[in-house]
């Protein structure tokens, strides 16, 4: 097969006046253009600097609005066509009278015109080579690339040319006009669609021009490839390709499907990122295994099985959505209908380099990240920030994906285990029983540590270790925090909150292990194992629901909130909490983050008392009053003195520890939803709003006085009473 790819657009090179290059610029590691701010064309850019044919400036621009003239885009249209092998023959032709052999462009024009049959001159006979070239004129150029002649479009140039360009996606992002001049940034985009085109005859064009391996997703751009550089591309599914131009991707093309377009020997010539659907980053407020609700209350759908790119490997949502939890940043790929395709935790893209904040507020070392003068936006654990939210000690990693600095305060302190292949450059280290791919960055701080030591991880959104610290530090003590998924003497299993999973030895006793079960709780270690241990206290007053606020300080826009229900814990969102206001004595934990707000709430007492939902059971008997909660045939709660007004039948909960009443209540009602409201037997959507459904839900039926199980109760009724406590359905009424 011919080198075809290699020599696609290798024109803008070496054409005179399209590019100004300094010696080594088209083999330089990362690169970002400043002038280049929509993603769309920035992704083409990409594309196409990639198989070492389109650069930048000297200056760190693209000059995306500078024209092209036709000599320049005949010589790109001549590499695509892979004709140059035969360029000689065409060195001493002359097919125009203003194209002597002396001129730069001779040989492609003359081949372009008389040995490909794929341009004409003007009806003067002359080609006028240094003419602006028009979007028309590329068009038709394209076009004919593609094996499409004037007879299979009709005599009317260029509007017929134009119509069918349109109609196969050619001209997407593209001037419509005909006879516009053709900038930089078109031609970019130009050249990207027809990778993306089939040929006239039928087939993609791109398989043309080498092997194609299609619907592959982009999870890495510095994978080590054979030749040992760290700038392999990655695949979903650990397929690694070395780049034919070794060049190094800036990373806006990770986390995008597509296809990759591979030379004879299986390097890879370039990745063409899919045209259709849509990437959106959110910031995550509760996550389930149908349903996706960001901090704005926007609700995404998906299934358990939708592809989900998590912790550095491709597997399904189903086994990833119980280790998220709210702040999380999560990049959604929506197909053309606006379904989630595919997710991918994080930002958009991996870390490759990373800056750690050595003065508050200072935002010193990003224009290393990202280029001098480009304008991004910053976000700090999930939330848009700026640069006075910045603390010393924060690590900003760069998504050229979504062209934002991710900012994140995750520290993780405990004892140092192990470390490869050695202390003084070590690529993961070991602590807390994990291990953590270190960036190259954090090789000065680390080496002062070795093996044996306390030290303090400074890590990235994505977990990866950008410094380090000596434990006690000012302003970087360790605050890993996470719920304990198993307990028992001397050992523990935690979900820590930034997304990673411990476990081991643990310095904790029978009657401690016992506490934290399903609880949240601190983690750190020292060479005697995890020392775990139960968050209590913190900010203090009531939480207002409605004014977002906790003892008078405002909710963080991630808050993340966590209610005890039956001892255990689950996440909650804050557009899920029907309490106008919640006492004081009902939230047993609450933080505050680097900007005074409160971002961590844990709701119910921590008495780990046991609750009770279904029909009250109240009993009179002289001045005695009792009552019990009724929630399947023949089960229900002890019955408790209590001088409560709870109307007999009505669906209530009820906490109840040592024979005393910890916390009552009765349930929302939402009357006569339809069976077709619900999504399988998860989730029910009532006036636009999608209620989780408790897995241990109880349904009665009103008409027989008899419980029965939720498929019953579909079965026998078209609608039923739903009642609900913060979002969730606890019980379930037919008649």
């Amino acid at each position: 097969m011919k080198r075809r790819i290699l020599s696609l657009l290798l024109a803008v090179c070496t054409a005179v006046s399209l590019l100004a290059l300094p010696a080594g610029a088209a083999t330089s590691g990362t690169v970002t253009f400043s002038d280049v701010s929509d993603r769309d064309t920035a992704m083409a850019v990409e594309s196409l600097r990639l198989m070492g044919v389109l650069d930048g400036y000297g200056d760190g621009t693209f000059r995306p609005g500078t024209s092209l003239t036709r000599a320049q885009f005949c010589k790109m249209a001549v590499y695509a066509m892979n004709g140059e092998d035969e360029l000689g023959r065409y060195s001493t032709v002359t097919v125009f009278p203003d194209v002597r052999p002396s001129y730069w462009a001779s040989s492609y024009i003359n081949m372009a015109a008389k040995g490909k049959g794929i341009i004409a001159g003007y009806a003067d006979g002359q080609f006028h080579p240094d003419r602006t070239v028009t979007v028309g004129q590329a068009v038709t150029i394209l076009l004919r690339l593609l094996g499409y002649k004037d007879e299979n479009l009709g005599g009317i140039w260029p509007q017929s040319y134009m119509a069918e360009a349109a109609s196969i996606g050619m001209t997407d992002g593209v001037s419509t006009n005909a006879y516009a001049a053709l900038t930089r940034a078109q031609a970019a985009r130009l050249f990207l669609n027809l990778l993306r085109a089939d040929t006239v005859e039928g087939g993609a064009y791109a398989a043309t021009l080498g092997t194609v391996v299609d619907n592959v997703m982009l999870v890495s751009s510095t994978a080590k490839a054979p030749d040992g550089r760290e700038n392999g591309l990655e695949t979903a599914g650990g397929n690694i390709y070395q780049l034919a131009s070794g060049k190094t991707s800036n990373g806006m093309l990770n986390g995008y499907k597509g296809t990759m377009v591979l030379d004879k020997q299986g390097k890879a010539l370039t990745f063409v990122p899919d045209a259709v659907g849509s990437s959106k980053v959110i910031t995550l407020s509760v996550a389930k295994a149908t349903e996706i609700t960001d901090i704005t209350g926007t609700r995404y759908t998906l299934t358990s099985d939708t592809a989900t790119y998590y912790n550095g490997k491709e597997t399904t949502w189903g086994d990833t959505y119980s280790w998220l939890n709210a702040g999380a940043s999560v990049t959604l790929y929506l197909g053309a209908a606006g379904n989630v395709e595919y997710v991918f935790v994080g930002g958009g893209s991996t870390a490759s380099a990373a800056v750690v904040v050595y003065e508050d507020h200072s935002a010193a070392g990003f224009d290393s990240l990202v280029g001098t003068g480009t304008a991004y936006t910053i976000y700090k654990n999930g939330v848009k920030a700026s640069s006075a939210d910045l603390r010393k000690y924060d690590v900003a990693t760069y998504s050229a994906v979504t062209n934002t600095i991710r900012v994140c305060d995750t520290r993780i302190s405990g004892y140092y285990e192990a470390c490869s292949p050695n202390a003084n450059e070590p690529s993961k280290v070991t602590v807390l029983g994990h291990e953590f791919d270190v960036l190259s960055t954090a090789m000065e701080s680390l080496s002062a540590f070795k093996p044996g030591d306390q030290i303090t991880l400074l890590l990235t959104e994505d977990n990866q270790v950008a410094g380090a610290v000596k434990p006690g530090t000012g302003g970087a003590s360790g605050n890993a925090v996470g719920i304990v998924k198993s307990a028992s003497a001397g050992s523990a299993s935690v979900d820590l909150l930034c997304g990673i999973h411990v476990e081991g030895k643990a310095n904790i006793s029978d009657t401690t292990a016992a506490q934290l079960q399903g609880q949240l709780a601190r983690v750190s270690s020292t060479k005697d194992g995890l020392n775990v241990s139960s968050l209590t206290g913190g900010v203090g007053g009531n939480l207002d629901v409605n004014a977002k606020t906790l003892g008078g300080q405002r909710l963080a826009d991630n808050v993340m909130i966590f209610r005890r229900d039956g001892g255990a814990l689950t996440s909650v969102s804050l557009s899920q909490l029907t309490s106008g206001i919640i006492s004081k004595s009902q939230i047993s934990y609450a933080r505050t983050n680097w900007a005074g707000e409160v971002d961590l709430i844990v709701l119910g007492s921590s008495d780990s008392s046991t609750v009770y939902y279904g029909r009250a059971i109240v009993q009179t008997s002289d001045d005695t009053r009792t009552l019990a909660v009724e929630y399947g045939n023949g089960q229900r709660s002890e019955a408790i003195r209590t001088d409560s007004e709870v109307s007999h039948g009505a669906y209530i909960y009820m906490g109840v520890k040592g024979g005393q009443i910890t916390s009552l209540g009765t349930l929302t009602r939402l009357a006569g939803v339809s069976n077709s409201a619900w999504s399988g037997d998860g989730a029910v959507t009532v006036a636009g709003r999608t209620y989780t459904v408790s897995d241990n839900v109880v349904c009665y039926n009103r008409t027989t006085g008899t419980w029965m199980t939720l498929s019953a109760a579909h079965a026998y009724a078209k609608e039923a009473n739903l009642y609900v406590r913060d979002g969730v359905v606890r019980v379930i009424e037919v008649s």
